[in-house]
Protein backbone atom coordinates (compact mmCIF):
# COMPACT_ATOMS: atom_id res chain seq x y z
CA UNK A 1 0.00 0.00 0.00
CA UNK A 2 1.19 3.65 0.09
CA UNK A 3 2.91 5.46 3.02
CA UNK A 4 -0.16 7.17 3.42
CA UNK A 5 -2.04 3.87 3.89
CA UNK A 6 0.28 2.25 5.78
CA UNK A 7 0.38 5.39 8.42
CA UNK A 8 -3.83 4.88 8.37
CA UNK A 9 -3.11 1.26 9.00
CA UNK A 10 -0.41 1.23 11.65
CA UNK A 11 -2.22 3.61 14.03
CA UNK A 12 -5.16 1.58 14.00
CA UNK A 13 -2.96 -1.07 15.22
CA UNK A 14 -1.60 0.86 18.16
CA UNK A 15 -5.66 1.79 19.07
CA UNK A 16 -5.67 5.03 17.77
CA UNK A 17 -9.79 5.35 17.31
CA UNK A 18 -10.10 8.77 15.15
CA UNK A 19 -8.32 11.23 13.08
CA UNK A 20 -9.54 14.32 13.48
CA UNK A 21 -8.20 16.05 10.13
CA UNK A 22 -8.35 18.94 8.04
CA UNK A 23 -7.84 18.16 4.83
CA UNK A 24 -5.61 20.10 2.45
CA UNK A 25 -3.82 19.94 -1.54
CA UNK A 26 -1.30 17.59 0.94
CA UNK A 27 -3.83 14.68 1.81
CA UNK A 28 -4.02 13.03 -1.55
CA UNK A 29 -2.01 9.63 -0.41
CA UNK A 30 -3.96 10.21 2.89
CA UNK A 31 -7.65 10.29 0.95
CA UNK A 32 -6.59 7.22 -1.07
CA UNK A 33 -5.32 5.70 1.76
CA UNK A 34 -8.98 5.81 3.06
CA UNK A 35 -10.69 4.81 -0.21
CA UNK A 36 -8.47 1.49 -0.52
CA UNK A 37 -9.18 0.38 3.17
CA UNK A 38 -12.68 0.92 2.60
CA UNK A 39 -12.98 -0.98 -0.95
CA UNK A 40 -10.45 -3.64 0.73
CA UNK A 41 -12.64 -3.49 4.36
CA UNK A 42 -9.21 -2.94 5.93
CA UNK A 43 -9.65 -1.47 10.11
CA UNK A 44 -8.46 2.04 9.99
CA UNK A 45 -9.21 4.51 12.36
CA UNK A 46 -12.52 7.08 12.04
CA UNK A 47 -11.23 9.73 9.87
CA UNK A 48 -13.39 12.96 10.86
CA UNK A 49 -13.49 16.05 9.00
CA UNK A 50 -13.10 19.04 11.02
CA UNK A 51 -13.83 22.17 9.47
CA UNK A 52 -11.48 23.98 11.49
CA UNK A 53 -7.73 22.80 13.20
CA UNK A 54 -8.89 24.39 16.83
CA UNK A 55 -12.11 21.76 17.07
CA UNK A 56 -9.80 19.22 15.72
CA UNK A 57 -7.39 19.59 18.34
CA UNK A 58 -9.96 20.57 21.06
CA UNK A 59 -12.03 17.48 20.55
CA UNK A 60 -8.93 15.34 20.74
CA UNK A 61 -7.91 17.21 24.04
CA UNK A 62 -11.07 15.89 25.08
CA UNK A 63 -11.22 12.59 23.64
CA UNK A 64 -8.52 11.66 25.96
CA UNK A 65 -10.24 12.92 28.94
CA UNK A 66 -12.74 11.19 28.34
CA UNK A 67 -10.87 7.86 27.74
CA UNK A 68 -7.23 8.30 29.01
CA UNK A 69 -6.27 6.93 25.62
CA UNK A 70 -4.38 9.48 22.71
CA UNK A 71 -5.99 10.26 19.53
CA UNK A 72 -4.79 11.52 16.24
CA UNK A 73 -4.98 14.90 14.36
CA UNK A 74 -4.12 15.55 10.98
CA UNK A 75 -3.74 19.19 9.07
CA UNK A 76 -2.94 20.78 6.37
CA UNK A 77 0.91 21.94 5.97
CA UNK A 78 1.89 24.97 7.45
CA UNK A 79 -1.51 26.79 7.95
CA UNK A 80 -3.09 24.07 9.42
CA UNK A 81 -0.52 23.24 11.90
CA UNK A 82 -0.05 27.43 12.62
CA UNK A 83 -4.17 26.90 13.60
CA UNK A 84 -3.00 23.77 15.39
CA UNK A 85 -0.38 25.44 17.60
CA UNK A 86 -2.95 27.09 20.54
CA UNK A 87 -4.59 23.40 21.36
CA UNK A 88 -0.61 22.14 21.21
CA UNK A 89 0.22 24.98 24.13
CA UNK A 90 -3.06 23.77 25.57
CA UNK A 91 -2.28 20.00 25.37
CA UNK A 92 1.09 20.34 26.64
CA UNK A 93 -0.02 22.60 29.82
CA UNK A 94 -2.04 20.01 30.56
CA UNK A 95 -0.36 16.89 30.05
CA UNK A 96 -2.22 15.71 27.59
CA UNK A 97 -0.93 13.26 25.27
CA UNK A 98 -1.49 12.95 21.27
CA UNK A 99 -0.17 12.63 17.67
CA UNK A 100 -0.13 15.92 15.57
CA UNK A 101 0.62 15.44 12.16
CA UNK A 102 0.69 18.10 9.16
CA UNK A 103 1.60 17.61 5.92
CA UNK A 104 5.04 19.23 4.44
CA UNK A 105 4.43 20.85 0.97
CA UNK A 106 6.26 19.06 -1.60
CA UNK A 107 10.25 20.03 -2.28
CA UNK A 108 10.18 18.66 -5.42
CA UNK A 109 8.86 20.56 -9.05
CA UNK A 110 8.55 17.92 -11.43
CA UNK A 111 9.59 14.15 -12.08
CA UNK A 112 7.96 12.95 -8.73
CA UNK A 113 4.66 12.07 -7.73
CA UNK A 114 3.75 13.85 -5.60
CA UNK A 115 5.63 17.30 -6.38
CA UNK A 116 3.81 20.43 -6.97
CA UNK A 117 0.65 20.96 -9.22
CA UNK A 118 -0.50 24.28 -7.85
CA UNK A 119 0.99 27.52 -6.93
CA UNK A 120 0.69 26.78 -2.88
CA UNK A 121 3.52 24.33 -3.25
CA UNK A 122 5.36 27.57 -3.22
CA UNK A 123 3.86 29.47 -1.08
CA UNK A 124 3.37 27.44 1.81
CA UNK A 125 7.19 25.98 1.86
CA UNK A 126 8.93 26.67 5.16
CA UNK A 127 12.51 26.99 6.12
CA UNK A 128 11.90 25.22 10.06
CA UNK A 129 7.63 24.22 9.81
CA UNK A 130 7.94 22.16 12.89
CA UNK A 131 9.28 25.57 14.85
CA UNK A 132 5.32 26.55 14.78
CA UNK A 133 4.60 23.69 17.33
CA UNK A 134 8.07 22.39 18.87
CA UNK A 135 8.34 24.53 21.90
CA UNK A 136 4.86 22.12 22.74
CA UNK A 137 6.02 18.83 21.59
CA UNK A 138 7.39 16.63 23.45
CA UNK A 139 9.11 15.20 20.21
CA UNK A 140 9.03 15.91 16.30
CA UNK A 141 10.44 13.92 13.16
CA UNK A 142 10.05 14.68 9.21
CA UNK A 143 8.99 11.27 7.77
CA UNK A 144 11.79 10.66 5.03
CA UNK A 145 11.17 7.21 3.70
CA UNK A 146 7.96 4.92 3.39
CA UNK A 147 9.65 1.90 5.17
CA UNK A 148 9.92 4.38 8.45
CA UNK A 149 6.13 4.59 8.96
CA UNK A 150 5.51 1.52 11.18
CA UNK A 151 8.46 2.04 13.46
CA UNK A 152 7.96 6.07 13.30
CA UNK A 153 4.56 5.65 14.16
CA UNK A 154 5.08 3.51 17.25
CA UNK A 155 7.81 5.51 18.82
CA UNK A 156 5.21 8.48 18.31
CA UNK A 157 3.00 7.16 20.79
CA UNK A 158 5.54 5.67 23.22
CA UNK A 159 6.64 9.04 23.47
CA UNK A 160 3.43 11.00 23.69
CA UNK A 161 1.97 8.74 26.31
CA UNK A 162 4.99 8.41 28.59
CA UNK A 163 4.64 10.86 31.54
CA UNK A 164 5.55 13.46 31.53
CA UNK A 165 2.53 13.17 28.90
CA UNK A 166 2.07 15.57 25.88
CA UNK A 167 1.94 16.20 21.68
CA UNK A 168 4.74 14.66 19.47
CA UNK A 169 4.08 16.45 16.11
CA UNK A 170 5.09 14.03 12.41
CA UNK A 171 5.79 16.25 9.19
CA UNK A 172 4.37 14.41 6.62
CA UNK A 173 5.87 15.72 2.84
CA UNK A 174 3.28 14.43 -0.02
CA UNK A 175 6.15 12.75 -2.31
CA UNK A 176 7.13 10.00 0.81
CA UNK A 177 3.10 9.46 1.55
CA UNK A 178 2.55 8.47 -2.05
CA UNK A 179 5.45 5.88 -2.76
CA UNK A 180 4.58 2.35 -2.01
CA UNK A 181 5.11 0.97 1.38
CA UNK A 182 6.13 -2.70 3.04
CA UNK A 183 3.11 -3.80 4.75
CA UNK A 184 3.87 -6.77 5.96
CA UNK A 185 3.99 -6.23 9.49
CA UNK A 186 1.67 -4.00 9.75
CA UNK A 187 -0.72 -5.77 12.29
CA UNK A 188 2.04 -6.59 14.28
CA UNK A 189 2.74 -5.53 18.08
CA UNK A 190 4.18 -2.13 18.96
CA UNK A 191 8.16 -1.91 18.86
CA UNK A 192 7.83 0.05 21.62
CA UNK A 193 5.45 1.20 24.16
CA UNK A 194 5.35 3.82 26.94
CA UNK A 195 7.96 3.85 29.89
CA UNK A 196 5.74 3.59 33.31
CA UNK A 197 6.89 5.90 36.09
CA UNK A 198 6.66 4.42 39.99
CA UNK A 199 6.41 5.93 42.97
CA UNK A 200 9.55 6.07 45.36
CA UNK A 201 9.17 4.38 48.31
CA UNK A 202 11.68 6.02 50.75
CA UNK A 203 10.05 9.76 49.56
CA UNK A 204 6.56 8.59 49.93
CA UNK A 205 7.57 7.09 53.58
CA UNK A 206 8.80 10.63 54.10
CA UNK A 207 5.56 12.92 53.12
CA UNK A 208 3.34 10.24 54.87
CA UNK A 209 4.89 10.79 58.38
CA UNK A 210 5.12 14.87 57.58
CA UNK A 211 1.33 14.83 56.86
CA UNK A 212 0.54 12.67 59.84
CA UNK A 213 3.26 14.88 61.93
CA UNK A 214 1.54 18.31 60.96
CA UNK A 215 -0.23 20.17 63.12
CA UNK A 216 -1.40 22.32 60.63
CA UNK A 217 -1.52 20.24 57.28
CA UNK A 218 -2.78 21.51 53.91
CA UNK A 219 -3.44 19.94 50.69
CA UNK A 220 -3.45 22.05 47.34
CA UNK A 221 -4.70 20.22 44.11
CA UNK A 222 -5.64 21.43 40.64
CA UNK A 223 -5.56 18.25 38.06
CA UNK A 224 -7.51 16.53 40.02
CA UNK A 225 -6.88 13.04 41.69
CA UNK A 226 -6.00 10.46 38.75
CA UNK A 227 -8.90 8.94 38.01
CA UNK A 228 -12.03 7.04 40.47
CA UNK A 229 -9.53 5.44 43.02
CA UNK A 230 -7.25 8.32 43.27
CA UNK A 231 -10.53 10.31 43.50
CA UNK A 232 -11.41 8.07 46.29
CA UNK A 233 -8.37 8.08 48.27
CA UNK A 234 -7.70 11.24 48.73
CA UNK A 235 -11.35 11.66 50.32
CA UNK A 236 -10.14 8.77 52.76
CA UNK A 237 -6.73 10.62 53.31
CA UNK A 238 -8.69 13.86 53.92
CA UNK A 239 -11.03 12.86 55.91
CA UNK A 240 -8.88 10.41 58.15
CA UNK A 241 -6.40 13.00 58.81
CA UNK A 242 -8.31 16.05 58.72
CA UNK A 243 -6.52 18.02 56.05
CA UNK A 244 -8.27 20.82 54.05
CA UNK A 245 -7.87 20.03 50.67
CA UNK A 246 -7.85 23.69 48.32
CA UNK A 247 -8.43 23.50 44.69
CA UNK A 248 -7.32 26.60 43.88
CA UNK A 249 -7.88 27.51 39.76
CA UNK A 250 -8.83 24.15 39.39
CA UNK A 251 -8.34 22.25 36.29
CA UNK A 252 -10.07 18.85 37.25
CA UNK A 253 -12.43 18.29 40.41
CA UNK A 254 -10.18 16.64 43.19
CA UNK A 255 -12.74 16.15 45.59
CA UNK A 256 -16.29 16.80 46.14
CA UNK A 257 -17.61 19.84 47.01
CA UNK A 258 -19.79 19.53 49.55
CA UNK A 259 -16.77 16.83 51.42
CA UNK A 260 -16.01 18.32 54.78
CA UNK A 261 -12.64 18.90 54.34
CA UNK A 262 -13.30 20.87 50.72
CA UNK A 263 -12.14 24.45 52.11
CA UNK A 264 -12.48 27.76 49.91
CA UNK A 265 -10.61 28.06 46.44
CA UNK A 266 -8.97 30.84 48.03
CA UNK A 267 -5.49 29.23 49.71
CA UNK A 268 -4.21 32.62 51.59
CA UNK A 269 -5.88 31.82 55.36
CA UNK A 270 -4.27 27.91 55.17
CA UNK A 271 -1.39 28.81 53.55
CA UNK A 272 -0.74 31.64 56.31
CA UNK A 273 -0.86 28.84 59.19
CA UNK A 274 0.62 25.69 57.20
CA UNK A 275 3.30 23.72 58.10
CA UNK A 276 3.36 20.75 55.47
CA UNK A 277 2.29 21.40 52.39
CA UNK A 278 1.41 18.28 49.70
CA UNK A 279 0.89 20.01 46.35
CA UNK A 280 -1.15 17.29 43.52
CA UNK A 281 0.42 17.74 40.41
CA UNK A 282 -0.32 22.31 40.28
CA UNK A 283 1.09 24.20 37.96
CA UNK A 284 0.89 27.34 40.45
CA UNK A 285 -0.11 25.91 43.50
CA UNK A 286 -0.63 29.60 44.75
CA UNK A 287 0.59 33.01 43.95
CA UNK A 288 3.89 34.07 45.33
CA UNK A 289 3.11 37.83 45.18
CA UNK A 290 -0.08 37.13 47.56
CA UNK A 291 0.53 33.75 49.42
CA UNK A 292 3.93 33.16 51.54
CA UNK A 293 4.20 30.00 52.70
CA UNK A 294 6.13 29.97 56.52
CA UNK A 295 9.88 29.49 56.05
CA UNK A 296 9.77 25.94 58.15
CA UNK A 297 7.04 24.90 56.04
CA UNK A 298 8.04 21.52 54.37
CA UNK A 299 6.41 21.04 51.11
CA UNK A 300 5.46 18.23 48.91
CA UNK A 301 5.06 17.62 45.18
CA UNK A 302 3.30 15.08 43.34
CA UNK A 303 2.39 14.47 40.01
CA UNK A 304 3.89 13.22 36.36
CA UNK A 305 6.08 16.29 36.34
CA UNK A 306 6.45 17.73 40.14
CA UNK A 307 9.08 20.27 39.21
CA UNK A 308 6.69 21.21 35.69
CA UNK A 309 10.43 21.18 33.97
CA UNK A 310 8.77 22.65 31.11
CA UNK A 311 8.17 25.74 32.11
CA UNK A 312 11.67 28.01 32.32
CA UNK A 313 10.93 30.01 35.94
CA UNK A 314 8.54 27.86 38.76
CA UNK A 315 10.25 28.37 41.86
CA UNK A 316 7.78 26.95 44.53
CA UNK A 317 9.62 24.87 47.26
CA UNK A 318 9.97 21.26 46.83
CA UNK A 319 11.67 19.68 49.67
CA UNK A 320 9.82 16.18 48.44
CA UNK A 321 9.04 15.37 44.69
CA UNK A 322 7.15 12.05 44.25
CA UNK A 323 7.37 11.84 39.81
CA UNK A 324 4.51 9.07 39.53
CA UNK A 325 1.13 8.91 38.21
CA UNK A 326 -1.47 10.90 40.61
CA UNK A 327 -3.92 7.63 40.96
CA UNK A 328 -1.07 5.49 41.95
CA UNK A 329 0.49 8.20 44.69
CA UNK A 330 -2.46 8.71 46.54
CA UNK A 331 -3.23 5.21 46.54
CA UNK A 332 0.03 4.56 48.09
CA UNK A 333 0.11 7.31 49.98
CA UNK A 334 -3.18 6.77 51.78
CA UNK A 335 -1.97 3.20 52.55
CA UNK A 336 1.25 4.73 53.96
CA UNK A 337 -0.30 6.96 56.23
CA UNK A 338 -3.04 3.75 57.33
CA UNK A 339 0.52 2.45 59.27
CA UNK A 340 0.57 5.67 61.35
CA UNK A 341 -1.50 6.75 63.98
CA UNK A 342 -1.67 10.38 64.47
CA UNK A 343 0.55 11.65 67.34
CA UNK A 344 -2.87 13.63 68.98
CA UNK A 345 -5.93 12.76 68.24
CA UNK A 346 -7.75 14.91 70.04
CA UNK A 347 -5.95 17.63 68.24
CA UNK A 348 -6.62 16.04 64.89
CA UNK A 349 -10.93 16.47 66.09
CA UNK A 350 -10.37 19.53 66.86
CA UNK A 351 -9.04 20.44 63.90
CA UNK A 352 -11.51 18.13 61.52
CA UNK A 353 -14.66 20.07 63.62
CA UNK A 354 -13.08 23.66 62.96
CA UNK A 355 -12.31 23.10 59.52
CA UNK A 356 -15.58 21.16 58.52
CA UNK A 357 -17.97 24.12 60.25
CA UNK A 358 -15.54 26.68 58.42
CA UNK A 359 -16.16 25.21 55.23
CA UNK A 360 -19.49 24.52 55.18
CA UNK A 361 -20.12 28.27 56.37
CA UNK A 362 -17.93 28.67 53.47
CA UNK A 363 -19.67 26.98 51.28
CA UNK A 364 -23.00 28.33 52.35
CA UNK A 365 -22.29 31.91 51.68
CA UNK A 366 -21.34 30.66 48.32
CA UNK A 367 -24.81 29.31 47.76
CA UNK A 368 -26.41 32.65 49.25
CA UNK A 369 -24.37 34.77 46.92
CA UNK A 370 -25.84 32.88 44.37
CA UNK A 371 -29.35 32.59 44.71
CA UNK A 372 -29.72 37.17 45.56
CA UNK A 373 -28.13 37.45 41.81
CA UNK A 374 -31.25 36.05 39.80
CA UNK A 375 -32.39 39.27 38.94
CA UNK A 376 -31.93 41.14 35.10
CA UNK A 377 -29.16 40.90 34.29
CA UNK A 378 -28.25 37.48 36.40
CA UNK A 379 -25.02 37.28 38.05
CA UNK A 380 -22.67 34.16 37.16
CA UNK A 381 -23.01 32.73 40.09
CA UNK A 382 -26.90 32.57 39.62
CA UNK A 383 -25.65 30.73 36.46
CA UNK A 384 -23.65 28.16 38.29
CA UNK A 385 -26.32 27.42 40.65
CA UNK A 386 -28.98 26.70 38.14
CA UNK A 387 -27.27 24.47 35.98
CA UNK A 388 -25.74 22.65 39.18
CA UNK A 389 -29.29 22.12 40.82
CA UNK A 390 -30.49 21.07 37.25
CA UNK A 391 -27.61 18.30 36.18
CA UNK A 392 -27.76 17.07 40.12
CA UNK A 393 -27.63 12.97 40.39
CA UNK A 394 -26.65 12.56 36.20
CA UNK A 395 -22.69 11.86 36.53
CA UNK A 396 -22.70 15.21 34.24
CA UNK A 397 -18.81 16.65 33.17
CA UNK A 398 -18.98 19.80 32.93
CA UNK A 399 -16.62 22.35 30.82
CA UNK A 400 -16.10 25.68 31.98
CA UNK A 401 -13.85 28.26 30.24
CA UNK A 402 -14.24 31.51 32.01
CA UNK A 403 -17.83 30.41 32.38
CA UNK A 404 -19.72 28.97 35.44
CA UNK A 405 -17.56 29.31 38.74
CA UNK A 406 -17.10 26.55 40.61
CA UNK A 407 -17.66 27.82 44.36
CA UNK A 408 -21.79 27.59 44.31
CA UNK A 409 -21.97 23.57 42.36
CA UNK A 410 -22.28 20.67 43.32
CA UNK A 411 -19.88 18.25 42.29
CA UNK A 412 -18.67 15.07 43.16
CA UNK A 413 -17.34 12.53 40.91
CA UNK A 414 -13.71 12.48 39.03
CA UNK A 415 -15.26 13.43 35.86
CA UNK A 416 -17.41 16.27 36.95
CA UNK A 417 -15.20 19.60 36.31
CA UNK A 418 -13.45 20.48 33.56
CA UNK A 419 -11.86 24.09 33.28
CA UNK A 420 -9.75 25.88 30.64
CA UNK A 421 -6.18 25.17 30.34
CA UNK A 422 -3.88 27.53 32.23
CA UNK A 423 -2.03 28.29 29.19
CA UNK A 424 -4.97 30.14 28.39
CA UNK A 425 -5.64 29.19 24.40
CA UNK A 426 -9.14 30.48 24.13
CA UNK A 427 -11.86 28.48 22.34
CA UNK A 428 -11.20 25.19 24.70
CA UNK A 429 -14.36 24.18 26.03
CA UNK A 430 -16.89 23.73 23.08
CA UNK A 431 -14.54 20.86 20.90
CA UNK A 432 -12.93 19.41 24.69
CA UNK A 433 -16.95 18.77 25.56
CA UNK A 434 -17.74 17.55 21.98
CA UNK A 435 -14.52 15.30 21.91
CA UNK A 436 -15.75 13.81 25.29
CA UNK A 437 -19.43 13.14 23.92
CA UNK A 438 -17.88 11.75 21.33
CA UNK A 439 -16.14 8.87 23.60
CA UNK A 440 -18.96 8.49 25.86
CA UNK A 441 -22.41 8.91 24.23
CA UNK A 442 -24.77 8.36 26.99
CA UNK A 443 -23.01 11.09 29.01
CA UNK A 444 -24.92 14.29 29.51
CA UNK A 445 -21.72 17.08 28.19
CA UNK A 446 -21.72 20.68 29.55
CA UNK A 447 -19.79 23.18 27.98
CA UNK A 448 -19.98 26.38 29.62
CA UNK A 449 -18.04 29.21 28.35
CA UNK A 450 -17.54 33.47 28.24
CA UNK A 451 -18.57 35.04 25.02
CA UNK A 452 -15.43 35.80 23.70
CA UNK A 453 -14.33 32.05 24.60
CA UNK A 454 -17.33 31.20 22.40
CA UNK A 455 -16.55 33.32 19.58
CA UNK A 456 -12.72 32.26 20.13
CA UNK A 457 -14.09 28.61 19.60
CA UNK A 458 -15.05 28.95 15.58
CA UNK A 459 -18.54 28.20 17.10
CA UNK A 460 -19.96 28.02 13.60
CA UNK A 461 -17.68 25.03 12.71
CA UNK A 462 -18.43 23.20 15.78
CA UNK A 463 -21.96 23.40 15.37
CA UNK A 464 -21.15 21.87 12.25
CA UNK A 465 -19.54 18.84 13.72
CA UNK A 466 -21.55 18.37 16.90
CA UNK A 467 -24.96 18.32 13.87
CA UNK A 468 -23.07 16.30 11.64
CA UNK A 469 -21.76 13.72 14.33
CA UNK A 470 -25.05 14.02 16.39
CA UNK A 471 -23.33 15.05 20.19
CA UNK A 472 -26.13 16.35 22.03
CA UNK A 473 -23.69 18.70 24.09
CA UNK A 474 -25.22 21.47 26.66
CA UNK A 475 -24.00 24.81 25.49
CA UNK A 476 -24.03 28.01 28.26
CA UNK A 477 -23.06 30.99 27.38
CA UNK A 478 -22.15 33.61 29.89
CA UNK A 479 -23.14 36.85 28.01
CA UNK A 480 -21.48 40.21 29.34
CA UNK A 481 -20.64 41.36 26.19
CA UNK A 482 -16.61 42.35 27.36
CA UNK A 483 -13.33 40.16 28.17
CA UNK A 484 -13.98 39.84 31.71
CA UNK A 485 -11.03 38.33 32.46
CA UNK A 486 -8.88 41.07 30.67
CA UNK A 487 -11.34 43.75 33.03
CA UNK A 488 -10.55 41.93 36.09
CA UNK A 489 -6.86 41.58 35.46
CA UNK A 490 -6.45 45.39 34.79
CA UNK A 491 -8.06 46.26 38.24
CA UNK A 492 -6.57 44.03 39.93
CA UNK A 493 -3.48 45.77 38.92
CA UNK A 494 -4.29 49.68 39.07
CA UNK A 495 -7.22 49.31 40.79
CA UNK A 496 -7.68 52.75 41.23
CA UNK A 497 -6.11 53.71 37.89
CA UNK A 498 -7.78 55.79 34.99
CA UNK A 499 -8.97 52.53 33.67
CA UNK A 500 -10.76 51.91 36.64
CA UNK A 501 -13.01 54.94 36.56
CA UNK A 502 -13.63 55.10 33.07
CA UNK A 503 -17.02 54.42 31.58
CA UNK A 504 -15.99 51.92 29.02
CA UNK A 505 -12.33 50.67 29.20
CA UNK A 506 -10.28 50.50 26.52
CA UNK A 507 -9.70 47.17 24.69
CA UNK A 508 -12.19 45.15 26.61
CA UNK A 509 -15.88 45.59 25.41
CA UNK A 510 -17.45 43.09 22.90
CA UNK A 511 -20.74 45.34 21.88
CA UNK A 512 -22.22 44.90 19.53
CA UNK A 513 -22.69 41.58 20.62
CA UNK A 514 -23.91 38.95 18.00
CA UNK A 515 -27.14 37.21 18.51
CA UNK A 516 -25.68 33.64 20.08
CA UNK A 517 -29.03 31.82 19.27
CA UNK A 518 -29.01 32.29 15.58
CA UNK A 519 -25.77 31.07 15.09
CA UNK A 520 -26.75 27.78 17.02
CA UNK A 521 -30.14 27.62 14.63
CA UNK A 522 -27.73 27.96 11.70
CA UNK A 523 -27.16 24.24 12.80
CA UNK A 524 -30.80 23.29 13.52
CA UNK A 525 -30.03 23.10 17.57
CA UNK A 526 -31.94 24.26 20.28
CA UNK A 527 -31.59 27.75 20.71
CA UNK A 528 -32.81 30.19 23.50
CA UNK A 529 -31.87 33.43 24.79
CA UNK A 530 -32.26 34.42 28.23
CA UNK A 531 -31.86 38.04 30.31
CA UNK A 532 -34.07 37.39 33.37
CA UNK A 533 -32.83 35.08 36.04
CA UNK A 534 -36.20 33.96 37.00
CA UNK A 535 -36.54 31.82 33.07
CA UNK A 536 -33.19 30.52 33.24
CA UNK A 537 -33.79 26.60 35.32
CA UNK A 538 -36.89 26.48 33.24
CA UNK A 539 -35.27 27.08 29.66
CA UNK A 540 -32.10 25.02 31.21
CA UNK A 541 -34.68 22.30 32.10
CA UNK A 542 -35.98 22.77 28.49
CA UNK A 543 -32.72 22.71 27.14
CA UNK A 544 -31.85 18.99 29.05
CA UNK A 545 -35.48 17.32 27.65
CA UNK A 546 -34.46 18.48 24.13
CA UNK A 547 -30.88 17.04 24.58
CA UNK A 548 -32.52 13.28 26.11
CA UNK A 549 -35.52 12.98 23.70
CA UNK A 550 -34.19 14.60 20.63
CA UNK A 551 -30.34 14.02 21.02
CA UNK A 552 -29.35 17.57 19.60
CA UNK A 553 -27.35 20.10 20.49
CA UNK A 554 -28.96 22.74 23.13
CA UNK A 555 -27.55 26.51 23.01
CA UNK A 556 -28.59 29.34 25.95
CA UNK A 557 -26.86 32.83 25.29
CA UNK A 558 -27.82 34.05 29.11
CA UNK A 559 -27.13 37.61 29.31
CA UNK A 560 -25.01 38.11 32.98
CA UNK A 561 -23.74 41.07 35.30
CA UNK A 562 -20.16 42.41 34.25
Amino acid sequence: MTAGGALLARMKTLGIDYIFANSGTDFPPVIEGLAEAEAKGLSLPRALVMPHESAAMGMAHGYYLATGRPQAVMAHTNVGLANCAIGAINAATEHVPMLLFSGRTPTTEKDRLGARTVPIGWGQEMRDQTALVRETCKWDYELRFPEQVEEIVDRALAIADSAPRGPVYISLPREVLCQPSPSAGIGRDAIMTATVTGVHPEGLQAAARLLAEARNPLIIAQRGAGGEAGFSALQAIADEWAIPVCQYWAVRLALPLDHPMAAPADPGPLIDKADVILVIDSLAPWAPDSHRPAATCRVVHMGQDPLYSRFPVRNFRCDIGLACEVEDGLIALKAAMEALKPAEKAAGEARREALAAANRAARARAVGQAEAGQGAPMTKEWVSLCLSRAIEGRGASVFSELGCPMAPMSLDHAKAWYQEPHSGGLGWAFPAALGMQLAERDRLVVATMGDGSYMFANPVACHQIAEALELPVLVIILNNAEWGAVRHSVLGIYPDGYASRTNAMPLTGLSPIPDFARVAEASRAFARTVRDGAELPGVIAEALRHIDEKRGLALIDVHVRP
